[in-house]
C-alpha cells in the first residue's frame, strides 16, 4: 500500500487519483501507524516550507517518515515533498527541514532583464544527469509541469537525477538510496508523469 501523506497543503487528491488511474493501491493518510505499515511513502504538496514541517510535527509524522526512510521504504517527494528533505529552507526566514539530504532550499532570483517570472509555472524540460529507476522509459528532454518559487541546492551534486533551466540550472529531481523526489508535478504531467508514478509504484 502506498501511503500518500496528508499534511493539509496542496491538491493532494490529484495525486491519489493518479495512482488510482494506474491501478496502484494507495491511501491518503495522517496516521503514523498507517505510514509505518505502508510499503511506499509519497509526500506531495504545494505551500510554505515551514507550514509543512509544522503540520507534519503536529501530526506526529516526522518520526514515522524518518523511520520509513531508515528502513529503506521507497519515498517519493513531489514539489514541497522534495524541498522538506533538505537541511533548511529560506522561505519566510530560515527554517529546518528533515535534513535527509544535506543542502538548502533557495528562491529564484531572476534579474529584471531576464523576463522570467516567479513562480516558475508551466511546462519545462528535464535533462537526465544519472540513471534512476523512476525515469525508466522517460527520455532526457521530456516536458514536465512545474509550479514553484523555490528550489533545492544539495551539497552533493551526485544526488541530482535531472536538471532544468529557468534562468539558473537547478536540480529538478533527486535520488539517493530509496529516496526519490521531483520538483515538478508528475500527477499534472500527463503520460510521462504517469510513467514516473508507475515506475515508483513498482519499486
Amino acid at each position: 500500500m502506498i501511503a500518500i501523506i496528508d499534511h493539509g497543503l496542496g491538491n493532494l487528491r490529484s495525486v491519489v487519483k493518479a495512482f488510482e488511474h494506474l491501478g496502484l493501491a494507495s491511501r491518503l493518510t495522517r496516521s503514523p501507524d498507517e505510514v509505518g505499515a505502508a510499503s511506499h511513502l509519497v509526500v506531495p504538496g504545494v505551500g510554505a516550507f515551514k507550514d509543512c514541517m509544522d503540520n507534519l510535527e503536529q501530526l506526529g509524522l516526522i518520526r514515522a517518515l524518518r523511520q520509513g526512510v531508515e528502513r529503506g521504504k521507497p519515498y517519493l517527494g513531489i514539489c514541497l515533498g522534495l524541498q522538506i528533505l533538505f537541511t533548511e529552507g529560506e522561505e519566510f526566514g530560515v527554517h529546518p527541514g528533515l535534513d535527509l539530504i544535506p543542502g538548502r532550499v533557495v528562491r529564484f532570483r531572476p534579474g529584471p532583464k531576464s523576463g522570467l517570472k516567479v513562480p516558475h509555472m508551466g511546462w519545462n524540460r528535464i535533462q537526465i544527469q544519472k540513471e534512476s529507476p523512476v525515469f525508466s522509459g522517460i527520455d532526457s528532454g521530456s516536458f514536465f509541469y512545474f509550479v514553484h518559487s523555490f528550489y533545492g541546492v544539495p551539497q552533493d551534486p551526485g544526488v541530482i537525477s535531472t536538471t532544468t533551466d529557468y534562468g539558473v540550472r537547478f536540480a529538478s529531481s533527486l535520488s539517493m538510496g530509496s529516496l526519490y523526489a521531483c520538483q515538478f508535478h508528475p500527477e499534472k504531467s500527463q503520460e510521462v508523469g504517469l510513467r514516473l508514478l508507475s515506475n515508483f509504484g513498482k519499486l
